[in-house]
């Protein structure tokens, strides 16, 4: 069984189409980095998986049953918000705040509840995290503790939205080493996002690439291609493979880093203007 299927999908926001009938199969236990220009729909193909929009046409199946909201079996990591409300909040309060979905209000939890809390801390490594408060942790430690939220319920799915955001180049080691991990430890399927392909050579299965209302799924080689980027990008692209690292060029611009200074790590949704 696939963990994820696309049926001639068709994706709109806003009046627009975002992805066009797309097709695609993820097989279950993969670890899948999700990419694309702004504004390609990462973020939107997310929100569909989860339930929360509806195709315009085609299908979404979502372990063998048609993509619905509230789904235990899936779980989900946004990208990071401020956290001004939750500051005041420790590392305990702030993940047991979304056991049974209730993600913002501290529910009473009885003890099963409170052992999920504990085993998802113990997970990702956040035990010593449950009593200082959020706003004295660094991005990386919050981070851990969304990844930590997402794994509540024991879900199958994964689907992470730009987790290593903001991160500096030593955490998003750490962050992509820890799901990596615990994907292969607890037979997670992973749909990873992402501005950057590089951060994610040494975890992925395939690669999922969105552009130009179409998606491109594959392995690092038969995706991260001239010709197929090219297609989805509507323009040329050069592919460079240089010291284990891989660039993608568009004329003497390197796409993925250029996209991410004009970002600047603040956006939420589709749009031109920041990451999707």
């Amino acid at each position: 069984m696939n963990a994820i299927a696309f049926h001639h999908v068709t994706l709109t926001l806003g009046g627009r189409d975002i992805l066009s009938e797309v097709d695609l199969a993820i097989p279950e236990n993969a670890f899948i980095g999700v990419l694309g220009p702004n504004g390609a729909g990462k973020t939107t193909m997310m929100r569909a998986i989860l339930g929360l929009l509806r195709p315009a046409a085609g299908i979404i199946d979502v372990l063998g049953a048609p993509a619905t909201r509230g789904n235990a079996s899936v779980g989900y990591m946004p990208q990071t918000r401020g956290i001004a409300s939750t500051a005041g909040l420790c590392g305990w309060d702030f993940v047991a705040a979304a056991v049974d979905g209730h993600r913002w209000g501290l529910p009473i939890l009885d003890a099963a509840g409170r052992r999920d809390v504990q085993r998802v801390l113990d997970l990702v490594g956040a035990s010593d995290l449950a009593r200082r408060p959020l706003g004295e942790m660094s991005g990386g430690e919050r981070q851990r503790l969304l990844l930590a939220q997402s794994l509540l319920g024991s879900p199958r799915l994964l689907l992470l939205d730009e987790p290593l955001i903001s991160l500096d180049p030593r955490y998003q080691r750490a962050m992509v080493e820890l799901i990596s991990s615990l994907q292969r430890e607890l037979g997670l399927t992973v749909l990873f996002s992402a501005h950057e392909l590089n951060p994610l050579l040494g975890a992925l299965d395939q690669v999922l690439y969105l552009g130009g209302g179409h998606a491109a799924l594959g392995t690092v080689d038969e995706v991260i291609t001239g010709p197929v980027l090219s297609r989805l990008y509507g323009s040329d692209i050069e592919v460079v493979h240089l010291n284990g690292r891989i660039f993608v060029m568009s004329g003497a611009h390197e796409i993925e880093r250029d996209d991410h200074q004009h970002d600047h790590g603040h956006g939420h949704g589709d749009g031109h203007t920041h990451h999707v």
